[in-house]
């Protein structure tokens, strides 16, 4: 098997699965529909990603298909978006804590939004999940990146996942990516 040289480009795939999925429960949530991140099934935005994939890279279509296969099963693969929708920031922790224990995972990413209210409840949540995302992160041996927004509105929250003020979700997935090369190379 030849040896081929990873490209950041090889990632796009998965971001646009990525933003397509989340895109649409964001959307719809500020529409104010119910369960909004359910309505999306996640194969329907997986199947898109696997659409560019195809139209993105080199080959014929058959070499496509063959090297999809391939890289589906391939002991080696290294990229997998693993999404666990919780009822709040607060479990965040517990959540990322078994996803380190479980030793299946080069890097968590723990992305959510905190959008201050009227009381102090936004303090209390905001400084019990970034010290807990700390922990979990001090204590295994694998990079936790804390990509929990705190803002003081939902059009805040809106603009830094993505439109206005950048984006804190591929920050937070470039970060773990240079994290996980860091420490294998340590």
């Amino acid at each position: 098997m030849e040896n081929k040289k990873s490209s950041f480009t090889g990632l796009i795939p998965l971001l646009i699965f990525v933003i397509i999925y989340l895109g649409t429960g964001i959307f719809l949530q500020s529409q104010g529909v119910e369960m909004a991140f359910y309505q999306l099934p996640s194969p329907v935005a997986i199947f898109v990603g696997i659409i560019v994939a195809f139209i993105m890279f080199k080959g014929t279509i058959n070499e496509k298909f063959n090297s999809f296969l391939e890289g589906c099963g391939h002991q080696d693969i290294i990229t997998m978006c693993i999404i666990y929708l919780l009822p709040g920031a607060f479990e965040i922790p517990l959540v990322a804590k078994r996803m380190a224990e479980s030793g299946k995972y080069d890097a968590i990413i723990t992305l959510g939004a905190v959008i201050k209210g009227s009381t102090p409840h936004f303090d209390y949540v905001c400084a019990e999940v970034s010290k807990g995302v700390a922990t979990v992160s001090l204590n295994s041996n694998i990079p936790v990146i804390f990509g929990v927004l705190t803002t003081n509105s939902i059009e805040e929250a809106i603009e830094r996942a993505g439109t206005k003020a950048g984006n804190k979700g591929f920050d937070a997935a470039v970060t773990a990516l240079e994290m996980v090369n860091l420490l294998k190379g340590m």
